[in-house]
């Protein structure tokens, strides 16, 4: 079994505590929302993240600070749809604004 990831791990944003932009932007407050934490087998809200961001981004609902997106359209988020809807194999063939293309396997 794979080790799931955080999104903080997934986007390599540096917004975590501690990381290399979370001093001159300020630090992002998923990985500290205890409230969530273990949700998704996530630590803090880490496969949560849609729910703080959500709750008090001050940005607008579902939008996550780091790219400014909608939080379905998220290349993370689907993919913590798609690993915890216990689907064995999933592709998503539509290319993400990103340019991603996430498969699960």
């Amino acid at each position: 079994m794979k080790r799931k990831i955080n999104c903080w791990e997934f986007r390599n944003c540096g917004m975590e505590p501690g990381g290399i932009f979370s001093k001159i932007y300020g630090e992002c407050p998923v990985p500290e929302m205890m409230k969530f934490d273990g949700q998704n087998g996530g630590t803090g809200a880490g496969r949560a993240c849609w729910m703080v961001m959500h709750n008090g981004s001050g940005i607008g609902p579902f939008v996550c600070r780091n790219r400014r997106v909608s939080c379905v359209q998220c290349e993370f988020f689907q993919r913590v749809q798609i690993e915890e809807s216990h689907l064995d194999e999933y592709e998503i063939s539509e290319k993400s604004h990103l340019g991603h293309k996430i498969s699960i396997q």
